[in-house]
């Protein structure tokens, strides 16, 4: 085994280490980034959801950022398609309006726990394999150190000194690489789970809150019915009394003329 080899081995080995260090820390601060944008986005969505009149003033709420203004905009839209009978006959719409709009919802919540645990897989991987590929340089520096003794004949601290610490720096740069990768993984895991039971309490309310309302959500822009029915009879009312008016004055004026 040639000394080249052994250090090219060995240099590889604490090459990839460091790149898998610079991905995980980098992994470490997106992941930080985009929780920190989850949490205030959620909590806005729902202080501003819950300060809401009613639900259907809470349907034209104008922040949408967050997994929970996404979970609650698909409940809406869902609510709306299904408003007044749809006529799609499919096997998505063979569903009653709280089935699918529970179905809608948990696919959107999926949706989001897959955004969640994006890069998660890739920490564990890290934190994994990380002591195991610099326990392997280390092993392998060992080898070389060790056929360096046998071509010397000498086992003196100057032969072995060196090839065996460098051998024994690969296991520490392992062991460096990995922890922070469990760390990361594990704290992000269970910021996970709270972002969940989040969602899914939020998703439970939404439900209820839709079956008050009997699942209708009035699209934007379109009034009421019973304002609409009230503007239709003073509408008619009015013209009533105008043309009332009108033969009122008529009469009036050919007894004038008579």
């Amino acid at each position: 085994m040639s000394d080249i080899a052994t250090n090219v081995i060995v240099d590889g080995t604490l090459n990839t280490l460091i790149a898998a260090s610079v991905v995980t820390w980098g992994l470490i601060l997106i992941k930080g980034v985009q929780h920190i944008r989850i949490s205030y986005h959620n909590r806005r969505y729902n202080k501003e959801f819950w300060s809401a009149p009613n639900i259907q003033a809470a349907a034209h709420l104008e922040n949408q950022d967050g997994p929970a203004a996404r979970v609650a905009g698909i409940g809406f839209s869902t609510l709306i398609e299904t408003d007044g009978g749809a006529s799609t006959h499919d096997l998505e719409h063979t569903w009653d309006r709280q089935e699918l709009l529970d179905r809608r919802l948990r696919q959107q919540m999926q949706k989001e726990r897959g955004s969640l645990e994006s890069g998660l897989a890739v920490l564990a991987t890290i934190g994994s394999i990380s002591p195991f590929v610099g326990l392997f340089g280390t092993v392998w520096g060992i080898m070389g150190a060790l056929t360096n003794i046998s071509k010397t004949g000498s086992a003196s601290l100057e032969v072995v000194a060196g090839p065996i610490g460098e051998a024994l720096i690969a296991t520490a740069v392992g062991i460096a690489v990995a922890v922070p990768a469990v760390v990361g993984y594990n704290f992000f895991i269970r910021r996970n789970k709270v972002v969940w039971a989040f969602l899914d309490d939020f998703a439970i309310d939404f439900v209820h809150l839709a079956l008050k309302s009997s699942f209708i959500i009035e699209r934007a822009g379109s009034k009421p019915a019973t304002a609409a029915a009230s503007a239709r009879l003073t509408d008619v009312s009015g013209g009533k009394k105008s043309s009332i008016k009108d033969t009122h004055e008529e009469l009036i004026a050919k007894e004038a003329h008579a």
